[in-house]
């Protein structure tokens, strides 16, 4: 199943800049200068310290733009890392199903959910085995707002996408060191989501029974 990604995209920037970092073409103490953070989002809530900033590090950069959502942020990070050209071809030619866009409301910008998992699953492992390089990406996830009421903010680190029509969910379900759930969810072709929320509705359901299943498996163990 193919959908438009929105801002869940962010999630495959930053894993390919984490590459990118882990084959020493660049290092997260790197300077993006003249940085400035899109209004629109919450980087003032969840950033407040970083509002008078005109520069940040990759790494700092790479965990806003997961964090709040933040088209600006990640613009700047494509930007310094070649342009957008570059950088989509990048991905395509280890993800020959997800193109990543400037515009993130573009439906060009869209991948088929295998793979974003396959990215998700890529991102966790190295977080694993090279914590040091992974970090900026967990971080992000872990960070940003997004409660369920019967899970535990801690225990769902995760990102959120959607259109009008379209809403994505991807994320890491548990504790990090009791192999959590990974999971990928997407439903598409719906009503408008500005009137209608049952699709919403459906897939903090779906999270909720995942994590009565991970709480039953930890418990058995």
């Amino acid at each position: 199943m193919s959908v438009p990604l929105a801002s869940t995209a962010k999630v495959v920037l930053g894993y390919w800049v984490a590459r990118l970092v882990e084959e020493n073409v660049y290092k997260w103490t790197d300077e993006i200068k003249e940085i400035s953070f899109n209004p629109k989002e919450d980087s003032k809530e969840l950033y407040p310290h970083f509002q008078k900033r005109y520069s940040l590090s990759l790494e700092d950069a790479v965990e806003v733009m997961i964090a709040c959502h933040d088209s600006y942020i990640a613009n700047h990070i494509v930007e310094f890392c070649g342009g957008w050209k570059n950088v989509s071809q990048g991905i395509s030619c280890h993800f020959s199903k997800i193109n990543v866009t400037q515009n993130p409301r573009d439906i060009k910008n869209n991948g088929e959910l295998n793979q974003l998992l396959e990215v998700l699953k890529l991102i966790f492992e190295g977080y694993d085995t090279k914590p040091e390089i992974w970090n900026p990406i967990i971080n992000g996830l872990v960070r940003q707002r997004g409660e369920i009421e019967g899970i535990p903010h801690y225990h769902l680190n995760h990102i959120t996408g959607g259109l009008d029509t379209v809403v994505v969910d991807i994320g890491i379900i548990g504790e990090f060191s009791n192999k959590p759930f990974l999971y990928v969810l997407a439903a598409k072709e719906l009503p408008n989501r500005l009137y209608e929320q049952h699709a919403d509705e459906i897939i903090m359901e779906v999270l909720r029974n995942l994590y009565k299943e991970y709480y039953k498996q930890d418990c058995n163990n």
